[in-house]
């Protein structure tokens, strides 16, 4: 299972999305993060990624925990993803483009769902409600979650993207 980080800034109402331009998600609107290297603190891999598709800079202390999501992926032998999800309202400098993002700041409801993986709809609103997730979610061969547990929520859905194509086709 590998660890990896998703970091989401907020301000004014609003949250920054980036749209991934190349890689795993490539043309989905996301959060910035990525892998935890061997031997590095989550929080410091969180701040690294942030500044690698970005360009923000934000201090360890300013990453607020928002919880904790579990992917796996059946259509990858059953692959898992252990993700740590985080807040920052204070940072410095304004997100840019990188080869690797688009960042745009949406408001909660102009939120582009239909563009985003599908399980965002689900936990996304308590996240941007500031609750604390922690949930996990299972994908099917084309990549739409067909089951997930958040909190004390359990369902199987039968999920179809609006666009009905997977992440990076």
């Amino acid at each position: 299972m590998s660890t990896c980080t998703l970091v989401y800034l907020v301000r004014d109402g609003q949250v920054c999305l980036g749209f991934k331009k190349r890689g795993f998600g490539a043309g989905w609107w996301n959060g910035f993060g990525g892998k935890v290297r061997a031997g590095e603190d989550v929080r410091a891999a969180a701040v690294r990624e942030l500044q690698e598709e970005c360009g923000v800079r934000a201090a360890l202390e300013a990453l607020a925990d928002a919880g904790a999501l579990r992917f796996t992926f059946l259509a990858e032998a059953g692959k898992t993803i252990h993700v740590r999800i985080f807040r920052v309202a204070q940072f410095d400098g304004e997100p840019i483009e990188t080869e690797e993002m688009r960042p745009q700041w949406f408001t909660p409801d102009t939120l582009p769902y239909d563009e985003m993986w599908s399980d965002d709809r689900v936990w996304m609103p308590r996240f941007l409600n500031g609750e604390r997730v922690r949930g996990w979610f299972q994908f099917d061969a084309n990549n739409q979650h067909v089951a997930y547990e958040l909190e004390d929520t359990k369902e199987v859905v039968r999920a179809a993207s609006s666009t009905g194509r997977a992440p990076g086709s």
